[in-house]
């Protein structure tokens, strides 16, 4: 198996009568997508990169230049949809705040567009990204950090199998740690398929 940098994007899956797409954020392809999307209503409160044109351009090249990361779009049957950073929390700030072992990966997320809202697009999404992740052979956990007032995708995450940590302080948010280990993630990955998630 491939370590957590070396996975590979794009990647699709069939789910259900879906096709879902991971893949690599183009800076060129993306920027005016991934601004607007910063500048809806729902994602504002969570991500606070509602500021201008300018400044999210620089923060869009600083993200794409970090090698512990990497920038995904998410698509359903093609339409881009949701924005993805999956990470490797081996130098990311967050490896600060708990007894981290060498694999484990992390993931922050978003649905962009307004159409795919509440419509229960994020759990094939984020289960696929998931088995994606666990693919690599170290990854024995993956982690999350949500905004502690966002009720729904705390929810959302543990839905999939991720479990509660601790609250967070983070520099720019107060944060639940939550941690999906593949033992936990294999079982709502059979559910899933056979139909009693």
């Amino acid at each position: 198996m491939k370590s957590a940098l070396q996975t590979q994007y794009p990647f699709r899956v069939q789910q259900k009568e879906q096709s879902i797409t991971f893949r690599s954020v183009s800076f060129a392809k993306d920027f005016e997508r991934l601004y607007k999307w910063m500048h809806e209503p729902h994602v504002i409160p969570y991500w606070n990169l509602n500021i201008s044109k300018q400044a999210y351009e620089q923060h869009l090249k600083t993200f794409l230049a970090d090698s512990h990361q990497k920038l995904l779009i998410g698509e359903i049957d093609d339409v881009p949809m949701s924005y993805w950073e999956s990470y490797t929390v081996e130098g990311d700030i967050i490896s600060n705040y708990y007894p981290y072992e060498k694999g484990d990966q992390g993931i922050h997320l978003l649905i962009g567009e307004p159409a795919f809202l509440g419509k229960g697009y994020i759990y094939p999404l984020l289960l696929s990204l998931l088995k994606h992740k666990f693919n690599v052979a170290d990854t024995a956990k993956v982690i999350a950090e949500p905004d502690i007032r966002n009720k729904k995708m705390i929810a959302v995450f543990k839905k999939c199998g991720f479990q509660f940590m601790k609250e967070v302080s983070l520099p720019d948010k107060t944060g639940v740690l939550l941690k999906c280990e593949r033992e936990v993630f294999e079982r709502r990955w059979s559910e899933w398929n056979n139909g009693t998630f």
